[in-house]
């Protein structure tokens, strides 16, 4: 390297004066606050809230330091409206806001030698990952340890003065700040449970679980795995004819409209009647049975079709709760493209109602391209996913991993796979029919 070229003598020349990249809390929070947001906070990555998120921050920019989150406001009319397509313009220009928003903070901390990394507030994502981690980081998990808000019942970040009526992006930092964020000490959740009565799925239960599975499956319905069922309709499909018995016009219709100006959200209910939060809480309080009549009666009323898998827990929700709705029975479009995305996938795939009364223990070995041994325990409607083979199962299969793979998504059958000795199973085989239902596809 020439040691006299004009940019190094520049930069030699300009050193001694150059931020030493170290800012305060309220110097990074005033920043935030002039770009256009509307709430900030910061972490450190070493705080144990972000342990699991540590390696993938790191792959996103090796330096980072620390975590800015930044909370923009939304407008909650439009997502209290049954009007979906009012709710889906708002949140695609919330979310351009907030990108926005994003990138000027980052311009502004160059100018004290910190170098910021905006990341996506939600699409696009890294969808090579898909169905699994598709994120960088995850927005709730900063927002929480930043102290913007607490996840509520429905798994919202609720802010302690907005609600949940906001967006979350995270800044990486190669900076150290001389002031951490603090968690809120209280969760602004008011576990109204109104959230719970107008999912149209039934993914959130009043005993806090959540089937993750049935809100990706009608929430998202036009993007990510809905999406990849819609082809395979399409390309399934004979002829014209086909299709059109198996998709309405109004589908197809829905579907262009999330291709031509972003991906369309069905639902967002559970966001829109949530009453917490300083802003929202006081119209609840001051008349709860207006508060339903107006924002939770209309979302529950509303006609609409529902995507649901057949058999699922969510089918059974629709047709018991909501009768004004439509079911549209779909396949899941999630595919697992690896054994061990597949592991992780089950417990929130699973399904606790079909597995009511069902005790079933069945280890796995599988084979190949993916070496894994595992045993998969059902008792009292609930999952456990075990490393290592149980002597004690009731079922045992020997099965080669990429087979197995195919089989879930429907290019291969279990009578082949026997002939052709890619599985082996020791007991009564009927069981993974049992089993099978705890999982709908």
């Amino acid at each position: 390297m020439n040691a006299n070229h004009p940019s190094v003598l520049k930069f030699k020349e300009s050193s001694e004066t150059r931020p030493q990249g170290r800012i305060s809390l309220k110097e990074l929070k005033e920043i935030a606050l002039s770009c256009g947001a509307d709430d900030a906070g910061v972490v450190s990555i070493h705080r144990s809230e972000l342990r699991e998120e540590l390696p993938f921050i790191q792959g996103a920019m090796p330096s980072t330091k620390s975590v800015l989150c930044i909370v923009k406001r939304m407008a909650q009319a439009p997502i209290k409206t049954p009007a979906r397509s009012l709710a889906n313009h708002e949140f695609h220009a919330a979310t351009k806001e907030i990108g926005e928003v994003g990138r000027d903070i980052v311009e502004r901390l160059a100018d004290y030698g910190i170098t910021g990394l905006n990341t996506s507030a939600g699409f696009p994502m890294e969808m090579q990952e898909f169905p699994g981690r598709t994120w960088i980081v995850s927005h709730k998990l900063v927002a929480e340890a930043a102290g913007m808000g607490k996840m509520g019942v429905h798994r919202n970040v609720i802010h302690p003065k907005f609600g949940n009526f906001i967006l979350l992006n995270s800044i990486l930092l190669d900076c150290e700040v001389t002031e951490e964020s603090a968690p809120i000490d209280y969760n602004p959740c008011l576990e109204c449970m109104l959230c719970v009565s107008v999912c149209p799925v039934g993914a959130i239960s009043k005993d806090g679980h959540f089937d993750a599975v049935a809100c990706l499956n009608h929430n998202y319905r036009e993007f990510m795995g809905g999406f990849i069922d819609w082809v395979d309709t399409l390309t399934e499909s004979k002829n014209k004819r086909e299709y059109q018995d198996r998709v309405t016009d109004q589908e197809t219709a829905s579907m262009w409209q999330s291709l031509s100006t972003g991906p369309n959200y069905k639902s967002a209910y559970c966001m829109a009647v949530c009453p917490a939060g300083d802003d929202i809480i006081g119209r609840f309080l001051s008349n709860k049975p207006q508060f339903v009549q107006d924002t939770v009666k209309p979302l529950q009323r509303k006609v609409e079709n529902v995507y649901v898998v057949a058999g699922s827990d969510a089918e059974d929700t629709v047709l018991k709760r909501f009768p004004n709705k439509i079911v549209r029975q779909i396949a899941s479009g999630v595919r697992p493209s690896s054994i061990q995305s597949l592991l992780r996938a089950m417990p929130l795939a699973f399904q606790r109602g079909k597995a009511k009364g069902l005790r079933l223990e069945l280890s796995i070995q599988f084979t190949g391209e993916e070496q894994i041994e595992t045993t998969i325990r059902i008792k009292e409607q609930q999952i456990e996913i075990l490393e290592g083979l149980s002597p004690a199962s009731d079922l045992s299969l020997t099965v080669d991993s990429k087979s197995w793979l195919g089989f879930l998504a429907g290019r291969e059958s279990l009578p082949l796979m026997v002939l052709r000795r890619k599985l082996s199973f020791k007991g009564d085989l009927r069981l993974l029919a049992k089993f099978g239902r705890c999982f709908p596809s």
